[in-house]
């Protein structure tokens, strides 16, 4: 974006991202405002994004996926939303295709995997993850949901929040404790579908932000999980978490660096044409020492993001590189925000403004997929050891 060569792609990537972004600016910018009245996005444009091949790329042939393995693909396409400036989409649509359906495809039984994945793929089943409760965020030990062994079946009983799809959600990948005596070791993970009697949703949240993503809690009352539907083996849930989290934690990233870009690229037009005692204020000292601080950090958040995919794709991203990448790039993506906003002046704080709304949706992306706090610790579990 900024001049610094991106040696990551292929030529067939670059077609890939043409397609995306093509298609980004018929299907999704245009009905963005409406999905934020909506605070949701819309069925049909998860069906048209699945009609496209743009769900679940990694999904096997014979589930209807097109069986790409290399993630560059994946990490395109979270690039090209964000750049879009529309950050509800920018986090739903990835959520659904690289950290729900990873559970799946890497845990699921067979029948489970045909039931769920081809339509998944599709954009008919929409996918959730559900850790987060009332009273346990970052603190995954702390759930108070249980899926109660009754022999041909498990009872799940609790209840989620801040989820992510929530509202809209078919297949949810729930955790909850199997054997509440084992801490860690007695959480399993669960999927659970709309269809199952006792499952039900809260409305979706006002949230300062985010306004197009459909975030709400669920309720689980009673529902019998078939046996089909536990992922992986009973007590396992806590690791398969902290191996999925790594990619989530680089989606996370890559999201907010490309959302920063746009803020960033929205206030450089926007600079040229406001005008200040006399002249444009891009022509203010001050303005241009902070379009510079914004464009080196951004460029070389890009290249340090660039070199993680890379890593990822190689199997060799751990925990703490990818938590170091979403407290790096998320800090980032705040940090240009409000500068942004700032050099906006008041008009900056208006919602009709990209980077008013760029600045609202920002501020999350510090605390969910585990806090930037959390983000610390693990870092520091890896340098001290």
């Amino acid at each position: 974006m900024f001049g610094l060569h991106r040696s990551l792609f292929t030529e067939e990537h670059d077609l890939f991202r043409q397609s995306v972004r093509d298609f980004i600016a018929r299907e999704i910018v245009p009905n963005n405002s409406q999905w934020e009245k909506d605070k949701m996005v819309s069925r049909e444009s998860w069906l048209k994004f699945g009609e496209n091949g743009f769900l679940g790329m990694q999904a096997p042939e014979e589930l209807g996926g097109l069986n790409i393995q290399d993630f560059r693909y994946n990490a395109i396409l979270i690039e090209e939303i964000g750049l879009s400036g529309c950050s509800g989409p920018a986090i739903g649509y990835p959520l659904h295709s690289d950290i729900v359906m990873p559970y799946i495809l890497h845990y699921a039984t067979e029948e489970a995997k045909k039931k769920y994945i081809p339509k998944m793929v599709t954009g008919e089943f929409i996918g959730a993850v559900a850790m987060t409760e009332p009273g346990a965020g970052s603190d995954l030990q702390g759930m108070r949901s249980t899926a109660e062994d009754k022999g041909d079946h498990y009872l799940l009983n609790g209840s989620k929040t801040f989820i992510t799809n929530g509202y809209l959600s078919d297949v949810v990948v729930v955790a909850a404790k199997t054997d509440p005596s084992k801490g860690a070791k007695g959480i399993s993970l669960f999927l659970v579908d709309r269809d199952m009697k006792g499952f039900s949703k809260g409305v979706p949240f006002e949230k300062v932000g985010l306004h197009a993503q459909d975030t709400c809690e669920l309720f689980f009352e009673d529902v019998k999980i078939p046996k089909e539907n536990l992922l992986g083996k009973v007590g396992d849930g806590f690791k398969y978490l902290m191996t999925e989290l790594a990619q989530e934690r680089l989606v996370v990233a890559l999201s907010a660096v490309a959302l920063g870009e746009f803020m960033l690229m929205s206030t450089l037009d926007y600079v040229k044409q406001r005008r200040a005692f006399g002249k444009p204020i891009s022509d203010f000292q001050n303005t241009r020492f902070k379009l510079a601080e914004m464009t080196a950090a951004l460029e070389q958040g890009r290249i340090y993001c660039d070199y993680l995919v890379q890593l990822h794709n190689e199997g060799k991203l751990d925990s703490a590189m990818a938590s170091a990448a979403k407290y790096n790039m998320t800090e980032l993506q705040c940090k240009v925000a409000d500068e942004c906003v700032q050099l906006h002046g008041g008009y900056g704080y208006m919602w009709e403004y990209p980077v008013a709304r760029g600045w609202a949706d920002a501020r999350v992306q510090r605390i969910y997929a585990g806090t930037n706090e959390i983000m610390k610790e693990l870092i520091a579990r890896k340098i001290l050891k």
